[in-house]
């Protein structure tokens, strides 16, 4: 869906995310897993994963700078490139154990300097 190397995203939670204009569509892939376009510019906005109603996936591409957002985990290196490529401190051939986001999601803040 991303017609690159890379679909570059980042878990919010859903309480903290919302829509400031306009209202998003849902886009040509349907599924359990919805991914949201823009209806204007048909732009990917956000994916809302089946299962995992606490946060949604946001395109850092959707960001007015998504440079202080390097990718901390990168997924599904068994479909890489070879040539493809990212700084990412944790690497997973497919997507990381459900029972790892926790322990991830504390280690990012603490790689960030996240605190709360």
């Amino acid at each position: 869906m991303s017609a690159s190397a890379f679909s570059l995203s980042a878990a919010i939670q859903s309480d903290a995310f919302s829509i400031l204009l306009g209202q998003p569509i849902i886009g040509g892939l349907r599924g359990a897993t919805r991914h949201y376009f823009c209806g204007f510019c048909m732009s990917w906005i956000y994916t809302q994963p089946d299962g995992f109603d606490s946060f949604v996936n946001i395109r850092i591409t959707m960001l007015d700078d998504p440079r202080p957002y390097p990718p901390y985990i990168e997924t599904y290196t068994s479909e890489r490139l070879p040539w493809a490529t990212t700084p990412a401190a944790r690497s997973f051939e497919q997507f990381p154990p459900v029972e790892d986001y926790e322990t991830l999601a504390r280690e990012y803040a603490l790689h960030a300097g996240v605190s709360g």
